[in-house]
C-alpha cells in the first residue's frame, strides 16, 4: 500500500496537536493545547442576523459559482483595514482570498518552492507551517526566537550560506512562545533582507489580539516588494468559516491566483458574503476589543497561577497579546517526559517537539489560554505542577 503514495508525503509530519486533542475527549482532562479562540466570545447572533440577510437578498447568487479572487467587497473591506488602521496602502487586487491562511501558505509554497529549495523558519516555530511547507520537501534553516526577537546573528548566517527562497515568520504574539519581534530586531531583518532574492512570509493571525502595550509596524513598511501578507478571521470572527487572505505585492498575484484556481476554484461564496455582511454591519473594534479584555484577563490569570504554583527554575514568557505561553523546565526534564505525567493528571499542553524542524530533546512547552476560564486555568494549573513535582 505504500508504494500507492507520493514521495512528498513522506516528509510531512502528522499533526501533534490533532493527535493530543484526541485525549482531550476526556471530559475529565483540563487541556491548554489546543490554539482555539474562545468559543464564549464568537458573534453567534450577528452572523445568524448575516446569515438571514444574505439568503433573503442574495441567496441565488452566493450559491453559485465565482471568481477565484474573492469577493471584491470582502477584499475592499480588507484594504480598507490596513490602510486606516495600519497604514499599509494595498489595494484588493493585491488580496486573494483563501480557505484559511493555512491555504495561503500552501499556495505561496506552491509557486515558489522546488524540491530542497531553502526556507527559513523560526525555531521555535508555527507547527502547521512546518507541516504545510513539508509537502513540498524544502531544506530548513532554522533561527532561534527570543524575547529580542530573531536571532540577527543565526539570520545573518543562514544568509551567507545559502540562498533560501522563503523566510516565514509570525512576528507578532508568535506561534508558539508568544513573543513580539521589537521594533529594533524588525529594522535589522529588513536590513539583512533587503538585498536578497529572498520573500518574506509574514502571518499575523494574532496581531489583533495585543491587550498591552502599542503595535509594531509590519514589516511590509521596510520591505514592500518582498513580503506577503498573510491574515484570518479565525480568531477575530471564527474559525469554522475558514476565510483568510494574502495581500502580496502584484507581481506575484497572477501565480497565486493559478494556484488557487487549481486547488479549489474558489473559497467559499456563502462564507465570504455572510462575513462581509457582519463586518459592515456591526461594530467589530467593539467585538475585537472585547476579546482582547477577556484574553488579557486569562493571561493574566495563567502567569500567575504558574507563578504561585511552580519553582523559579521553571520559566515562562509574559506575551502582551494572543494566545499562548511558552515553558521551560529545568534540564535534564524533557517537555514530553512532563507531558505523560501531565496526562496521568488529567491535564495536557503541547510538548515543543512539534515546533522544531530537527530532532532533539525539548525542555520546553506550549500552554494556550484562549479558550479556558480564569477558573479552570488555575485548576488545570495546579494539575501541571502536582505532576511537575511527582516527575522531580
Amino acid at each position: 500500500m505504500s508504494t500507492l503514495f507520493s514521495d512528498r508525503m513522506q516528509d510531512v509530519p502528522r499533526s501533534f496537536i490533532r493527535e493530543i486533542l484526541k485525549a482531550a475527549i476526556d471530559p475529565d482532562i483540563i487541556s491548554f493545547a489546543g490554539g482555539l479562540p474562545n468559543r464564549a466570545l464568537f458573534p453567534v447572533d450577528e452572523l445568524h442576523e448575516a446569515s438571514e440577510h444574505v439568503f433573503k437578498e442574495q441567496g441565488r447568487t452566493v450559491l453559485q459559482y465565482s471568481n477565484s479572487e474573492g469577493l471584491i467587497e470582502l477584499r475592499g473591506w480588507i484594504a480598507d483595514r490596513y490602510r486606516l488602521r495600519h497604514g499599509i496602502d494595498i489595494s484588493a487586487e493585491q488580496i486573494l482570498i483563501t480557505s484559511g491562511s493555512q491555504q495561503a501558505l500552501d499556495l505561496i509554497a506552491k509557486i515558489t518552492l522546488n524540491d530542497g529549495d531553502q526556507v527559513i523558519m523560526e525555531e521555535p516555530g508555527y507547527l502547521g507551517a512546518i507541516q504545510a511547507l513539508s509537502l513540498y520537501r524544502p531544506r530548513f534553516l532554522p533561527v532561534g526566537v527570543s524575547e529580542a526577537g530573531l536571532d540577527i546573528d543565526g539570520l545573518q548566517d543562514c544568509l551567507e550560506r545559502g540562498s533560501p527562497k522563503l523566510m516565514y515568520m509570525v512576528p507578532n504574539f508568535q506561534n508558539p512562545t508568544g513573543i513580539t519581534y521589537p521594533a529594533a530586531n524588525r529594522l535589522a531583518v529588513a536590513e539583512l533582507i533587503k538585498d536578497t532574492d529572498t520573500l518574506l512570509v509574514e502571518d499575523d493571525p494574532y496581531g489583533e489580539l495585543r491587550f498591552r502595550g502599542e503595535d509594531i509596524g509590519s514589516f511590509y513598511h521596510l520591505l514592500p516588494d518582498r513580503t506577503l501578507l498573510l491574515g484570518s478571521f479565525s480568531k477575530t470572527v471564527v474559525p469554522g468559516f475558514r476565510l483568510g487572505w494574502v495581500a502580496a505585492p502584484i507581481a506575484l498575484m497572477d501565480k497565486l491566483l493559478i494556484a488557487k484556481q487549481a486547488t479549489d476554484l474558489h473559497t467559499c461564496n456563502l462564507t465570504q458574503a455572510i462575513i462581509t455582511y457582519y463586518l459592515k454591519n456591526s461594530t467589530i473594534d467593539d467585538h475585537i476589543q472585547n476579546i482582547r479584555a477577556v484574553y488579557g484577563r486569562q493571561c493574566d490569570a495563567m502567569i500567575a497561577a504558574l507563578k504561585q504554583a511552580f519553582p523559579a527554575d521553571v520559566s515562562f514568557t509574559r506575551p502582551d497579546g494572543g494566545m499562548f505561553i511558552w515553558a521551560q523546565l529545568p534540564p535534564p526534564l524533557t517537555a514530553m517526559q512532563f507531558f505523560e505525567h501531565a496526562l496521568a493528571h488529567k491535564a495536557l499542553f503541547v510538548p515543543g517537539e512539534p515546533f522544531y524542524t530537527t530532532d532533539a530533546p525539548r525542555h520546553s512547552f506550549r500552554l494556550n489560554f484562549s479558550c479556558v476560564d480564569e477558573g479552570t486555568i488555575a485548576t488545570g494549573i495546579d494539575r501541571l505542577a502536582e505532576a511537575f513535582r511527582v516527575l522531580g
